[in-house]
């Protein structure tokens, strides 16, 4: 196969294995990226993730995480599942219904790239991640034709709104790459003005993640602060409203993927119960989803700062 034949196989293959959609970009630097990164982190939005500040070189070339790297797959996986909390109860992000996507995509992607090795070069070399490395995902995704980067800071996908995982292949596999498409968000301001914590710049394109309700119940073990306390709309653990607003998400689906499925009642817990949540029921409830990541002691004092702001 020519490189055009290789990555039309690659993306009937990867909607067979179950994906929503798929783009290739060209395996290079991101030049103009890291110029936007670095002036990020010197505003200093990443508040706690220290993690944003290492490993830059790779985050921003591909060839520091596979040498010889030719290509970059990005992969786009469904997760959307209407809201349903109980009225006046505690919310927890939609995409920490079910099990770990970590898990769940690892699987899926490693069964994949099997099928492009066998059918295409055997002697092929490549990695793939899920949210798991510093790999730059949204920018790759934009590079490879699967939307563009919002004014939330989200990929959107034209067809398909946002509410996916991505995940990739990095490889050294010489495809066809895909043209970026362009920014939908016009003059619409819904997420901006929608969210609760002042997260998004006033222009958007731009967060601000210490303020960032997903922020403040997920990446930071501190307390949070008092004058977020009264907005977070009812969020335990990330956030949904910014994607909730946006006028794309209307193209929407349900997703089709049974472990994303909550496994167990507690979508309908009042609030009374998330409050007599203890450890074991937490291992027992959350022990195999993305719910874990916060801790037992970390979701508790957020139900408590949640309840008493009283407001959601």
């Amino acid at each position: 196969m020519n490189p055009a034949e290789k990555s039309a196989w690659i993306k009937s293959e990867a909607l067979k294995s179950g994906f929503l959609t798929a783009g290739i970009a060209r395996a290079e630097p991101l030049n103009e990226e890291q110029k936007q990164l670095e002036a990020w982190l010197r505003k200093g939005y990443q508040g706690d993730m220290s993690y944003m500040e290492r490993n830059l070189d790779k985050r921003v070339d591909p060839a520091g995480l596979v040498p010889g790297a030719k290509s970059v797959i990005s992969l786009a996986y469904n997760y959307y599942t209407p809201d349903r909390p109980v009225p006046g109860s505690l919310k927890i992000s939609t995409y920490a219904y079910g099990r770990d996507y970590h898990k769940v995509l690892k699987k899926k992607l490693k069964a994949l790239w099997n099928s492009i090795r066998m059918q295409l070069s055997p002697d092929a070399q490549a990695r793939y991640f899920v949210d798991s490395a510093p790999v730059m995902e949204r920018q790759w995704a934009a590079r490879a034709g699967l939307g563009w980067l919002g004014k939330n800071t989200l990929l959107i996908h034209p067809g398909h709104g946002s509410f996916f995982f991505l995940a990739e292949i990095i490889t050294d596999l010489e495809l066809e790459y895909d043209e970026p498409t362009w920014d939908h968000c016009g003059t619409c301001t819904r997420c901006i003005d929608a969210c609760p914590t002042q997260a998004i710049a006033p222009a958007g394109y731009e967060l601000d993640a210490r303020r960032c309700i997903s922020y403040l119940t997920i990446e930071t073990q501190n307390d949070i602060p008092e004058e977020q306390v009264q907005h977070m709309e009812g969020y335990i653990f990330g956030c949904d409203i910014c994607q909730q607003v946006c006028p794309w998400n209307r193209f929407s689906r349900p997703h089709e993927e049974p472990e994303f499925e909550p496994g167990n009642d507690f979508l309908n817990w009042n609030r009374d119960q998330w409050i007599k949540l203890d450890e074991s029921q937490f291992a027992e409830t959350f022990g195999h989803s993305p719910v874990r990541r916060a801790g037992y002691d970390k979701l508790k004092r957020t139900i408590g700062s949640v309840m008493k702001g009283g407001k959601g």
